[in-house]
Parts: C-alpha cells; structure tokens; sequence
C-alpha cells in the first residue's frame, strides 16, 4: 500500500460516544481549550519543563500512530510508511505536512528529513494565549515525528524545529535526523525527550496496540433491496501496465485506425472501447456496441446489415443494420473470434470498401464508420486452426491493445473499490457506505479471476450484506476471505508472543464464522463465556 492510498474514512470508525482509529479510541478536544491548557503548562512551571511535557506528548502520539499503521496495513517500503505518517498527520487536523526532503538508507540507519507544517494549530494555540514568541514552539508536532518515525525505522530519530510561526514566519520548519546524524548538536534537546523514561512506556504501548483491533461488531439485520451498477468510464489509474495501454489508447483515438482490444473476460475491454470513442474526433457520434457471439450467424448479419422487405420470411418491413445506425459513429464488435468465416468476409469488405450490402438488396452504401473489436480468443490461434482469415485480422489489428488482467494490476483494485462503492453510494442513496480498512488486504491478495467485472459483483454483493454502510472483511465471499486471509499466516512469521498469536487467531475464526460466537467458541474449544471475557481484555 502507498501512502497516498490512506483515507480517513477508512481508518476512523465513527460511532455515538465512540471514536477509534483501527481499534485504538481517540478523543475530540477543542483546540481553545488545549491552547488554554498550554498556557496553564507554562505559566505554571518552568518553560523547560513545559516543553518537556508536552514533547513527551507528542512523542506517545506518534508512537501510536506508527503501530496503527504498521499493524494494519501492508506498505511498500520504509519510505511509504514514513509517507503515510504525514498523511495520517494532516488528516488528523494538527497541521498540513509537507515533506521537503527524505533521505534514508536501512542498511546503515541514516536518516534526514526536512519537513514544513503548513496551518500548525500548535503554532496558533501559542499565538492565541501567549503572543509572538522568540523561539520555535511546535513542540508536540517535533515530538510526534520523533516518536513516529523512531518507531516506523527503529532507530532513534529526533526532529528539531528551524522556525515557528509563532515567531511570525508563514510557515513551520523542522530537521529530523538520526541520532548518530545529530551528533553533540542535539545534546542540548535531549532533556525534552526523556529517552531513558519513555522507552519502557512506548515499549508497553506498542505491545498493547499490536493487537489488531476487532473488527466484527454486531450481525446484519436486513438486506437493502438489489441493484445494478452501471459499467464505470474511467477511475484514478496507479498501475504502470495499464497506464501505457491508456497511453496507447489516447494517440490512436484521435484518428480512425481500427482497433483490436484483447484480454481475458471482464478485464473491461468495452469500457476501454468507450473511453476511445469518448476522446475520438467522433464523439458526437453513437457508440454501438454488440455482442456478436451472442447471435446466431444469420441473425446477426441482419443486425449489422439490415435488410430489404421480403429478403426473407418475416421480413416484412425494411431494417436499418448497425453499420448504418452508427454512421459517423463507432460500432464496437465483442467476441469477434466467435464470427464464422462467411461473416468474416462481409466485415472485411465494410473495412476495406467502407460499404456495406443490406440482406435482399444489391445495391452497396456507403457507411462512415470506425470499426473497434474485442476478443477474449488467440486470434493468432484460430488462424493456424483455420477459423479465422488472417487478412481480417491484420485489417482489425492495426493497432492492438492487451488490457492486462487485474491480479497483474493490483495498484488499481483500491481506486476502483472506491469508485465502485461511489456509484452504489449513489444508487442506494446511502450517505455513509464505505469499505473499511481492514478489506483492502483480503482484496489485494485475491487473484480475481474474473478480474474487474468480479471485483464489481463482490462489492455490490458487500454492499447488499453490508449495515449501517460499513463493508466489513465478513461480508465479501468465502473464496476471497479464504484465499486472503493473511492475518493469521503473517503474525506467525513475526516472531509474535504467544498473547498475540491468540489474538489473531481468535480474529481468523471469527471472521471465518461471519461473527458467530457460538460457532467460534465451537472451534476453539472453549465456552462463549471465555470466548466473551477473551474478547473484551482484546
């Protein structure tokens, strides 16, 4: 996962008298009243000490933070991880983190960061009380880095603000470096940090926010009426493969070249056909699209051609075929493979002659159409088999698009969950539906053999199981929590203690069991009682 991907709705679970952070409660304070409180810190005790206090704050702040994020998601890399921090930061409200610079090597430890805090309440608070101060101020935010990156890289790591705009600057500065970086040039902040005091409480805290937080809470009442979602146009694209077919599909769309778009089934092949339409210089024209294995041959010839009164029995009026309804147009061709050979011939003369011939007629029209086929078939194969002229094919091809199948671009199933959660969002008239956090990795391990078109099916189906507006991992199917279920298998590669094994087991089966504690207490051998009491220290 990468930092970007971070939502708050995702992590934050909002509930009456009730707020969490993947299982970890927060609390809402009023920024006035903090500010007054600061005051009191100050004008109570020493301003060394004060700072000292409420680094010490900050620092416990971002340790947790820094075990949310590493205990419930799977990151990239060390970097993204450090991303996510600031992202998570910002969204918390404390003030918008801009990262300047970051340099950091895990084989020797180095690490260096310039950071800007954009908007720090902490800053305004001490404006709003105190007035203009002499010396940076940001002391909570200096400590939360501290503390969050400490953790995230484990090596001790300390942030010193530059400039303040307390001090009347535009905006907050701050250097972290590791320790050994710092050099004796941090000797003199090390009394705010209290290391050797805070490290059997972070220890103690980080041992208590590994435990994942549970994620079940409470059964499933009632099944909102079925629905249907309309086939998306285009979503935030992250994986490289498919960008480059989009690049692809945005230099060839402009000019009338045919195109083949080929790819397993429900990869999106007509989506990527109406995308080029869209962006064509014939998108004022009509986008047709048909299914030609979903005819039989001579049907289907009087579909794209149409026919003359009397070409046929029961052909009692003239028709109109695609070809000539699309003029000016697009006609999109599905499952082209499917296409018998004499169907084959007749399309290859409206692509050659840029005519067609209507059943019963024999007088060719003209046709001003752009021709887009798809397939899910090895044309190349059905050649060699004799089953599909290979001047069709090279005429079809002039240019050809492979859109790669889902499990080979997983940086895309994230956005297009949310897309998909958007448009049902919209057809239930449901404010709150939201996929929780704790899905996203059952989602990305699973393989998706039906690729797009199944990821849609499953999160409508999530969405129809779901209540209150919240996917939890227990409403998707039983084949992706049984392929993805990773939180069991990846605690016991982590040297985990005994406790947390427990804990993540407990989780397994009851996510495995829809939530049903007497079935879970079942399987584990115990009674619901201490399943319960197992539960609740959890």
């Amino acid at each position: 996962m990468k930092a970007k991907d971070l939502r708050l709705e995702e992590i934050f679970n909002f509930s009456e008298g009730t707020l969490t952070l993947k299982g970890r409660e927060v609390v809402i304070h009023s920024l006035h009243a903090f500010a007054l409180f600061r005051k009191d810190i100050i004008g109570s005790t020493e301003i060394a000490h004060a700072r000292s206090i409420l680094t010490r704050f900050g620092y416990f702040q971002g340790q947790a933070d820094a075990s949310v994020l590493i205990n419930n998601f799977k990151w990239e890399s060390k970097t993204e991880l450090i991303k996510a921090g600031c992202r998570l930061h910002s969204l918390e409200g404390i003030a918008k983190d801009i990262v300047n610079k970051l340099e950091y090597d895990e084989n020797s430890g180095k690490f260096y960061m310039e950071l800007s805090w954009h908007d720090s309440k902490e800053a305004e608070e001490h404006l709003f009380t105190l007035g203009k101060s002499a010396n940076p101020v940001c002391w909570i935010l200096s400590g939360y880095f501290s503390g969050f990156i400490s953790l995230s890289i484990n090596k001790d790591v300390y942030f010193i603000e530059q400039s303040c705009k307390a001090q009347g600057n535009t905006i907050c500065n701050a250097i972290g470096k590791d320790i050994k970086s710092w050099g004796e040039e941090i000797n003199p902040y090390m009394e705010y940090f209290k290391v050797t005091d805070i490290k059997s409480k972070i220890d103690k805290l980080n041992g208590q926010l590994k435990r994942k937080a549970y994620l079940l809470k409470k059964y499933e009442k009632e099944i909102e009426a079925l629905f249907t979602v309309t086939n998306p146009t285009f979503v935030e694209i992250h994986s490289e493969a498919y960008k480059r077919i989009l690049n692809i599909a945005n230099k060839v769309a402009p000019f009338d070249s045919t195109v083949l778009i080929t790819g397993e089934t429900g990869v999106g092949k007509e989506v990527l056909a109406k995308y080029i339409h869209k962006i064509s210089a014939r998108t004022q024209g009509k986008f047709i699209g048909i299914n030609c294995g979903a005819l039989p041959e001579t049907l289907l010839e009087s579909e794209l051609f149409g026919h003359a009164v009397g070409a046929f029995t029961g052909a009692v009026k003239e028709r109109i075929g695609l070809f000539e309804t699309a003029s000016k147009g697009t006609i999109f061709l599905d499952e082209i493979g499917e296409v018998g050979l004499a169907m084959q011939l007749k399309i290859l003369r409206v692509l050659q002659e840029h005519e067609i011939l209507r059943i019963g007629e024999s007088i060719p029209r003209k046709v001003d159409i752009r021709i887009i086929a798809a397939t899910n078939k090895d044309l190349k194969q059905l050649i060699k088999e004799g089953k599909f002229r290979e001047d069709l094919y090279y005429r079809l091809s002039v240019m050809e698009l492979k859109v790669p199948p889902l499990r080979e671009r997983k940086e895309d199933i994230l956005p297009l969950t949310r897309f998909f959660v958007d448009q049902l969002t919209k057809k239930l008239k449901v404010q709150n539906l939201h996929i929780d956090s704790s899905c996203i990795e059952y989602l990305q391990e699973y393989s998706w053999p039906g690729n797009v078109r199944e990821l849609q099916n499953v999160i409508e189906r999530a969405a129809i199981l779901c209540s209150d507006g919240k996917i939890l991992p227990h409403h998707l199917p039983n084949t992706i929590m049984n392929n993805s279920d990773k939180t069991f298998e990846s605690i016991l590669r982590e040297n985990a203690t005994l406790e947390q094994i427990e804990q993540a087991y407990i989780e397994h089966i009851l996510i495995q069991t829809g939530g049903n504690k007497s079935k879970a207490a079942e399987i584990l051998g115990i009674n619901i009682s201490t399943l319960w009491r197992k539960m609740k220290k959890m």
